[in-house]
């Protein structure tokens, strides 16, 4: 693995799918010795989470949710 010039690296796909790290996702950085430690940013909200409060309150549906579900499953 080779650090650019703006200091970026890939993180190996298989690593990054075993921990949850994807697009997006906030990390932290330790220096231990001569090694860095790069984890999950402690308490950074999951990607569903980050999507439920970006889509919190656009809703323009005006029927409810018995209404709706009488549509999903018409006989």
């Amino acid at each position: 693995m080779r650090v650019t010039e703006k200091g970026q690296v890939t993180i190996p796909k298989e690593l990054r799918d075993a921990l949850g790290i994807g697009a997006g996702t906030e990390v932290e950085f330790e220096r231990r010795n001569d090694a860095i430690v790069v984890r999950k940013a402690k308490g950074s909200a999951t990607r569903g989470a980050r999507l439920v409060d970006r889509m919190r309150g656009r809703g323009d549906v005006t029927m409810t949710t018995d209404e709706i579900m009488a549509l999903t499953r018409a006989e």
